[in-house]
């Protein structure tokens, strides 16, 4: 799945496009931990993010990580920092609206994948759906929308429901205290100063790939 830039309409004391890369460094870092490499290079890490040594250096300086000239970087340091900026010692309990297919198909894709990000639970207008565990989420009327979300301390919700219902969804996850939103809605969320939106747009992503098989002829 592709992203489009992130919006946030207050500014972070990190910017956003740091955070992700910052995600991809931890993935990283932790594949590297795991078949027991203990130093790194910004260069080394550089290559396996498609990135540059300068912009690894930068965004490690962001986070008061500086490797040495002589053995870079230790991995388990760099995990360390980054854990403590994400907050991934934090629980972050994540709510879904909308468990049609596409829904269906993020919470298998993200159950278990980050255990410090859950999807606690998810909502839905089908009754048929309601009182049910898909992939490991409990699935509640859309109608217990702010009871659940108080109830489990929820405050960022993934959007998988069609564009017309979108704006009006997210409009009362606000009211609600959601702060962070993952839309994957083909439509653009208009949202109070302060609250964070990354725009999962698959309809565009897909273009660009149709545009780009094109461009060199076939083979």
């Amino acid at each position: 799945m592709t992203t489009t830039t992130p919006r946030h309409t207050a500014a972070p004391t990190i910017p956003v496009n740091t955070i992700g890369r910052l995600s991809l460094y931890r993935r990283l870092l932790l594949d590297l931990a795991a078949s027991g490499l203990r130093q790194i290079y910004s260069h080394q890490l550089a290559a396996l993010a498609v990135s540059t040594p300068a912009q690894v250096r930068r965004d490690l300086m962001t986070i008061g990580c500086s490797g040495s000239p002589r053995r870079g970087y230790a991995i388990e340091e760099l995990i360390e920092a980054v854990n403590t900026v994400l907050a991934r010692s934090v629980e972050t309990s994540v709510a879904l609206v909308g468990v049609g297919n596409l829904g269906r198909a993020i919470l298998a894709y993200y159950t278990n994948r980050q255990p410090w990000v859950r999807f606690v639970a998810a909502f839905d207008t089908d009754e048929d759906k309601v009182n049910r565990i898909i992939n490991g989420c409990r699935v509640y009327a859309m109608g217990r929308a702010e009871d659940i979300l108080a109830q489990e301390g929820i405050r960022a919700a993934a959007l998988a429901v069609p564009a017309r219902e979108a704006q009006s969804v997210a409009d009362r996850l606000v009211l609600a205290g959601i702060k962070s939103f993952l839309n994957f809605a083909p439509v653009r969320l208009h949202v109070p100063t302060g609250i964070f939106v990354d725009d999962m747009d698959m309809t565009t992503a897909l273009d660009r790939v149709a545009y780009y098989a094109h461009q060199h002829g076939t083979t």
